[in-house]
């Protein structure tokens, strides 16, 4: 097949910009950057630690792997798609995309065009990246090169909402950027793309796609408080509203990741320095932030109503990832029901075969227990519906406790009634 006349580069290579640099490896000389040495050597070797690209379309992948930014320098096209995480304040921290846009800037040459994908707040690419991209290079923006945003749509562990099969937002500083921008995505995305009018519309659009996800859920997790009071199934009045034809449904959780959980701190961080004090938006981050906590307590509940003694006791926590049947473990929000548990004096063993040890023990000091390694426990926490867990059976789920089983099951994922008749205690979000 014949390349494009472009050559891009792709800098940061994570579950956002390593599909994204296999997608324009097919049609484009692709350079894929990442200052992760191990990760590029990973990947050079066909192994994705995150599980976003099937192996054997890594193995083929016509794309340059490098940590060197002298292999930059031959792309014209630049996609940055770097992490932009928060601080434990919860205000931005966009250090990342700073450093990325200083290793483009070195690597900057005239006519060369620059596109951000990262999450940010309205302004970021052309007040914050652009000086920077300037000064490294010394070309002037406008002039000698161009910018461009176009926000990432990637669903960690979504093998229907791949990268392709996304409609994507672009955007351009100018007219003629706009139509160099679509047209390179374009010719890679299936489902087309939208042209916004402008750079700060489309950082605008991206950040509250995850807002409103994050209400909404914010929204069930309060009803869920509520109901939990009430002695009513949260599930089971969600099925029954269900039933009308304009309800949306969402799901009680614990709302961790690196965007549900992440990106309306963006928005919020750019009203409050506009003078704004945002309620909504912050409120439902308040909710959904201590529902780890609220399942904690919980468990402690169900097992002093079974009887059983709380200090010293045993719980067992399945699934440490912020999402179902992906080993992404960045913001899961499982730790916060892990500490709570702790500071009541339980001794919680966590389970999760998705996630490194390594990994696990570097982030949060968590040492993760294989299945072999549990010992019978008090209580046991489904707190991720990874597949692994779906397909458990009450026989098996029951050699997991000591004595009278008491079983959280904050996903919902299991047939109450089936398991009660089993002999189980079971509780659900």
């Amino acid at each position: 097949m014949d390349k494009g006349d472009r050559t891009v580069s792709v800098v940061g290579l994570g579950y956002v910009g390593l599909p994204v640099a296999v997608a324009f490896g097919r049609a484009y000389n692709t350079v894929g950057f990442d200052v992760d040495t191990e990760r590029i050597e990973e990947l050079r070797a066909g192994f994705d630690r995150t599980d976003e690209v099937d192996p054997e379309e890594l193995r083929t992948a016509d794309v340059l792997f490098t940590d060197s930014v002298e292999e930059l320098r031959q792309a014209d096209f630049h996609i940055v798609a770097v992490p932009t995480p928060i601080t434990a304040g919860n205000q931005p921290d966009i250090g990342p995309l700073l450093e990325a846009s200083v290793v483009v800037g070195k690597a900057l040459k005239p006519d060369d065009v620059v596109v951000y994908e990262s999450t940010v707040y309205p302004g970021v690419t052309e007040e914050e990246c652009v000086p920077i991209l300037e000064r490294m290079s010394s070309l002037e923006c406008g002039i000698d090169f161009k910018v461009g945003y176009s926000p990432e749509r990637i669903n960690p562990g979504d093998s229907k909402h791949t990268f392709t099969k996304i409609l994507k937002v672009v955007s351009g500083q100018d007219e003629e950027t706009l139509e160099i921008v679509a047209q390179m995505y374009g010719s890679v995305v299936e489902a087309g793309v939208h042209r916004a009018p402008n750079i700060k519309t489309a950082e605008a659009a991206k950040v509250i796609e995850n807002i409103q996800r994050d209400l909404n859920i914010a929204l069930v997790n309060e009803l869920a408080l509520i109901f939990d009071r009430m002695g009513v199934d949260t599930s089971e009045v969600l099925e029954a509203a269900g039933t009308k034809w304009n309800f949306h449904k969402y799901e009680p959780g614990l709302v961790g990741g690196h965007c549900i959980g992440v990106d309306p701190y963006y928005m919020t961080h750019k009203a409050e320095r506009l003078g704004y004090h945002p309620q909504v938006i912050l409120a439902g981050r308040r909710i959904n932030d201590c529902m780890g906590k609220f399942v904690a307590q919980r468990t402690i509940k169900e097992m002093i109503k079974a009887g059983r003694n709380i200090l010293g006791s045993t719980v067992t926590v399945l699934g440490f990832t912020f999402k179902e049947d992906v080993p992404d473990l960045r913001n899961s929000r499982v730790i916060d029901g892990v500490r709570e548990l702790e500071d009541y004096g339980v001794e919680v063993q966590v389970h999760d075969e998705l996630v490194e040890a390594a990994e696990a023990e570097r982030e949060y000091g968590i040492g993760l227990k294989s299945w072999r390694e549990l010992k019978p426990a008090t209580a046991v926490v489904v707190a991720v519906a990874h597949r692994a867990y779906r397909d458990l059976s009450p026989k098996s789920l029951a050699v997991l406790f000591d004595g009278e089983p008491i079983l959280m099951d904050v996903k919902g994922i299991y047939d109450a009634d089936r398991l009660r008749e089993a002999g189980m205690r079971v509780w659900r979000l």
